[in-house]
């Protein structure tokens, strides 16, 4: 049985770029028809997202990145996630009388990783300079754009946090968020991105803007140096991957939670869901189940690996998965699971991009927490991330807050091949919610060949808090006696409808016939975007 989709999916053949935003889509769609490759279109679309979408993404937050060569038949990882400063430790914490870092405080700001991302990317995959990369979100943030629906709500929302500071309103109009449809420009931003454009990482992490952001987190008592901006690194860390009813899923690795996904698709390996019914109790229980399983470890073992152990291999291993189904009661929520214990050995925007050449560039790009801590540097348009929220300040665990560590991260790209070749570029955003939606569309996609809009479509769950142990988000669509039958199986339920439906994240999906070269791509009706084909 296949889910009877609210939209059709896109078709192209010399490219295809989707994701949650039209204008952010063209952006990408220009550098393409200038002759771009996957990873030029990627960066111009991320780029353009945070002139349009700044609620959500943004040069001031982080990004990663899964890049398939068709030439080379390989996918490759870029961690464009940043530390946290070197003077905030545990004991600075403390002193400042906190047992917790607020939602907006500067301690929650991790060095902006996304300006050395997006260059590096470049460098690493591209085919064009900066300048012309950029150039189409120049032109957005200095004449101007018509703000859509589902952005300018988020935007008004946001408009409180933004005049917390003393910049916020380079963000706004006259102090509020804008219209739908309203134009809007940010020039500040635009000068940012041109900085960027002929300077590369030194034009964001060495003057004026980088003395605008130590400025700004010191005048509210932040620890960020100008060191701390200079010495951030993108790494390139090898993908993680499994491979679920013969196609190979691939992650990055932690910090990132992306092995959250994995694992549950090992777990869910032992159990035939393409015999189940994609709307039925069996099916949804199921996928809770495993996922629940998968938080109880990733939320205790994801973390840094440059300064933990994190028993990668161990917990991705068969036999490993194996053990921990065992769990998995096919009649009863387990809610109280224990994280498990692997052999040692020794945590939005998505968007994705294939060109016609077949390379495929899955990039995400986020502030966290919608605008993140809101907090604008002097002339730059754009606000600092608080992803430092995902640190635990329990010395004792594996992600706990320390100098120069990276966090949990929460936004993870994927990709997925087939015999080593292309088979989607894949993601949904949306905080604890990506890995679920990660497992819930791969599983559309491989157990019920369902075409990318349809597994966008498919009606959701979300395990709220992204603990093993939290409620379940269910989306209008999933029927209500469905509803009711998790509910009796010991499910927390909540239903979702409406606006709140954004809980369930918004992803984008693109599949390739590796025989005619046809692309196919869906784009989230969650959100406001769209596929755009060539």
């Amino acid at each position: 049985m296949k889910f009877n989709s609210r939209r059709s999916p896109v078709y192209g053949r010399r490219g295809i770029v989707s994701t949650s935003q039209p204008l952010a889509a063209e952006a990408g769609m220009r550098i393409l028809q200038k002759g771009g490759n996957a990873a030029d279109a990627a960066v111009a679309t991320a780029a353009a997202l945070n002139v349009t979408e700044p609620t959500s993404t943004g040069i001031g937050g982080d990004c990663f990145a899964l890049y398939f060569d068709n030439h080379k038949k390989k996918v490759s990882g870029v961690n464009g996630s940043g530390r946290a400063p070197a003077a905030l430790t545990l004991d600075k914490i403390k002193e400042d009388g906190m047992d917790k870092i607020p939602n907006y405080h500067p301690h929650a700001v991790t060095v902006p990783g996304a300006a050395a991302g997006w260059v590096d990317t470049i460098e690493k995959h591209g085919t064009m300079e900066m300048s012309e990369i950029l150039q189409p979100a120049i032109e957005l943030a200095r004449d101007g754009f018509p703000v859509s629906l589902l952005t300018a709500r988020s935007w008004q929302r946001s408009a409180a946090i933004l005049l917390k500071g003393p910049y916020g309103k380079e963000m706004l109009i006259d102090g509020r968020g804008p219209n739908a449809g309203e134009m809007m420009r940010i020039p500040t931003l635009a000068n940012t991105f041109e900085m960027v454009a002929e300077h590369g990482k030194a034009g964001f992490y060495e003057g004026r803007i980088a003395d605008s952001i130590v400025e700004l987190l010191s005048s509210f008592g932040g620890v960020m140096t100008l060191d701390d901006l200079k010495n951030h690194k993108t790494t390139f860390d090898k993908p993680i991957s499994v491979n679920y009813q013969g196609v190979d899923v691939y992650e990055i690795p932690p910090n990132g939670q992306g092995i959250t996904a994995l694992l549950a698709l090992n777990i869910l390996e032992e159990f035939n869901l393409a015999e189940m019914d994609p709307l039925s109790t069996d099916y949804y229980h199921t996928l809770i189940e495993a996922m629940r399983i998968a938080f109880a470890d990733t939320r205790w073992y994801v973390a840094d690996p440059s300064v933990v152990d994190v028993p990668i291999d161990e917990l991705l291993s068969k036999e490993y998965s194996r053990e921990r189904a065992k769990l998995l009661d096919p009649r009863k929520a387990v809610i109280d699971v224990e994280r498990g214990s692997p052999t040692a050995s020794s945590g939005t925007v998505y968007l994705s991009v294939v060109d016609g050449d077949g390379n495929a560039c899955s990039f995400i790009n986020s502030n966290y927490m919608g605008i993140g801590t809101g907090l604008v540097p002097k002339d730059g348009g754009f606000s600092l991330q608080n992803r430092g929220l995902n640190f635990t300040l329990d010395p004792d665990h594996p992600n706990a807050l320390a100098p120069n560590k990276r966090p949990y991260h929460t936004i993870i790209p994927s990709m997925a091949t087939k015999e080593n070749q292309l088979y989607a570029s894949f993601g949904v955003m949306g905080g604890f919610m990506q890995p679920q939606g990660h497992v819930q569309v791969i599983s559309d996609l491989v157990n019920f060949d369902m075409n990318p809009q349809q597994a966008l479509d498919h009606p959701r769950f979300c395990i709220t808090d992204g603990f093993s142990n939290g409620a379940v988000a269910l989306e209008e669509g999933i029927p209500v006696s469905v509803m009711s039958e998790l509910s009796m199986r010991g499910h927390q339920v909540m239903p979702r409808s409406g606006l709140s439906r954004m809980i369930f994240g918004r992803g984008q999906i693109i599949m390739r016939d590796n025989e005619s070269g046809a692309l196919t791509a869906g784009s989230d009706a969650r959100a406001d975007g769209q596929a755009v084909a060539w």
